[in-house]
């Protein structure tokens, strides 16, 4: 019996009307590019390895790559990648299969975020993205401006993904229970940019200077990147705080910045 390792944040999904309605909701087609972060025990591998045919699967724990790749197992047809996905690129993996990925995981809470980011950072070979996260992720991530759950992460996925919350999952049926709710949840590529936004690098630094002291106006929190001046040029009030503003309103802030030859420090 393989247990859980805490150093990998593994919590094995066991309960199969959750892994039947994951697999209902993913809705893998035979030939598509499936691929699945952490499987596992192949909780979810199996039905999904079923229903495409095919699939690719990044694992760092040996012991359970073993699992995966023993005949035994009966996962014909499985591609285990033994690699850290935070440093993984999918770009080769999308080349190889001619066309774009459908990444599926039950993520690691204590690497999830940063995971997500990596996963933007490649998100022009990707054509979907279903995962069971930290239930408060996840309402972070969908979050309106205004309230305490709207943060980076909501501003930063704004501008390449859509944000679909799907269902809550409880912590029984996992093993270990985690302390906390889970909740499925699918992102989507869109189709076309939301706003106009010409220098995601310049965005990316403005949230982050916000909301790294969203205690503070934006005057205050912006100071060294924008100036009162340019906050006003587009319409915002420097006394606002992180929260308060819009994706395309920091969209807007980026772009003017630009206007004038701004420079990331």
């Amino acid at each position: 019996m393989i247990v859980a390792r805490k150093r990998f944040g593994q919590n094995f999904l066991h309960d199969q009307g959750i892994i039947r309605r994951i697999v209902q909701t993913v809705a893998p087609r035979p030939g598509e590019a499936v691929v699945e972060i952490g499987p596992g025990r192949a909780a979810i591998t199996r039905p999904l390895l079923a229903a495409c045919g095919q699939l690719d699967a990044v694992e760092i724990d040996r012991d359970l790559i073993a699992l995966l790749r023993d005949p035994d197992t009966g996962l014909d047809g499985l591609t285990v990648h033994e690699a850290d996905v935070l440093r993984f690129d999918f770009r080769p993996l999308a080349r190889e299969r001619k066309q774009s990925l459908r990444v599926v995981g039950n993520l690691p809470y204590n690497i999830s975020t940063p995971l997500i980011f990596h996963l933007l950072d490649q998100i022009e070979v990707i054509q979907d993205m279903h995962f069971m996260l930290q239930r408060e992720v996840v309402e972070r991530m969908a979050a309106a401006p205004g309230g305490g759950d709207y943060g980076r992460l909501t501003v930063m996925l704004a501008a390449q993904v859509e944000v679909f919350p799907l269902f809550h999952i409880a912590p029984g049926c996992f093993t270990p229970a985690p302390q906390v709710e889970s909740a499925f949840v699918r992102l989507v590529p869109h189709a076309r940019p939301p706003f106009p936004l010409p220098d995601k690098a310049l965005y990316a630094r403005l949230v982050s200077a916000a909301f790294g002291q969203r205690r503070k106006t934006l005057r205050n929190a912006l100071k060294g990147l924008a100036g009162e001046a340019d906050i006003r040029a587009v319409g915002l009030d420097p006394t606002a705080r992180a929260e308060q503003i819009a994706p395309p309103q920091y969209a807007a802030l980026a772009s003017h910045l630009l206007s004038l030859g701004a420079v990331i420090p």
